[in-house]
């Protein structure tokens, strides 16, 4: 039975935190630059994780189990949530 093997394409492109994030840079940042803000150009050098919709694929070409990234709530649905609930004691 031959091993599953992780795509050595991807494997240069990101990199897996300890947590089991998949962190990664952006596209369009390399060239083509003069016509782009600076404000974009930095926003370009910024790395970022993966979105939960590629998770799943990205994990299955690197073979590996990764994890989820939940966003959080707003601060205001957050605090209608935890009034709705009764207090325990």
């Amino acid at each position: 039975m031959p091993k599953n093997k992780p795509h050595k394409g991807l494997l240069k492109r990101v990199r897996i935190t300890k947590s089991g994030k998949i962190k990664m840079h952006r596209a369009f940042g390399r060239h083509l630059r003069s016509h782009k803000s600076g404000q974009l150009m930095r926003s370009y050098r910024k790395a970022t994780f993966a979105h939960p919709s590629d998770v799943g694929r990205l994990s299955a070409l690197l073979g590996l189990k990764t994890r989820l990234i939940k966003k959080a709530k707003p601060a205001a649905e957050a605090a209608e949530a935890s009034e709705d609930k009764p207090a325990k004691k």
